[in-house]
């Protein structure tokens, strides 16, 4: 059987798309996702001796007039199903699906020192070129890298730190010795 949350995530796309609202469910399936990713409301949620209608409460009157009614529908199905646990992963599922549909990625980049402005419109036009897809850039700063960026995006890598290339350098050097 299909893991539940991918079901969940499949009819929530389907209401969107019938609904011609994908931009406005993905916004506030991201809102929820994100809220959901704290653990003390994880554990709220999950939690077996709290009452689903105290959970669903909760989410009702902390979105209330900020969510459509067909993500809080899902929200109460899997509350009442007792089924928490597949609401983060049906949420990220959802906004995966949507950022395909849509041909948007995001590209995680890390560095060791903050990129510019001009750099990163340059590195977001460069991957778009290449993708075909819109590219949104997540950038993090990792003090102990020497140099070069590391880039991971949509399942594909690129490793141009000062190391990998010492270390590139070093096995043509073995490979050059050997002939």
């Amino acid at each position: 059987m299909e893991d539940l949350s991918v079901v969940y995530a499949s009819a929530l796309f389907d209401l969107a798309t019938e609904r011609n609202a994908i931009d406005e469910y993905l916004s506030q399936a991201v809102v929820l996702r994100d809220v959901l990713r704290d653990a003390e409301c994880q554990r709220f949620i999950k939690h077996p001796q709290i009452p689903s209608s105290e959970k669903f409460e909760l989410i009702r009157s902390a979105f209330s007039g900020e969510m459509c009614d067909d993500l809080l529908g899902l929200v109460s199905l899997a509350i009442a199903k007792n089924r928490e646990a597949y609401l983060l992963p049906a949420l990220t599922a959802f906004i995966d699906t949507t950022d395909r549909f849509q041909k948007r990625v995001t590209a995680r980049v890390t560095s060791a020192s903050p990129l510019d402005e001009g750099q990163l419109v340059s590195l977001k036009e460069m991957l778009s070129n290449k993708l075909g897809k819109s590219v949104e850039i997540l950038l993090a700063v990792e003090s102990g890298m020497i140099g070069g960026p590391y880039i991971d995006v949509d399942g594909y890598y690129v490793d141009r730190t000062l190391k990998k290339q010492l270390h590139d350098l070093t096995n043509q050097m073995k490979e050059g010795c050997r002939v």
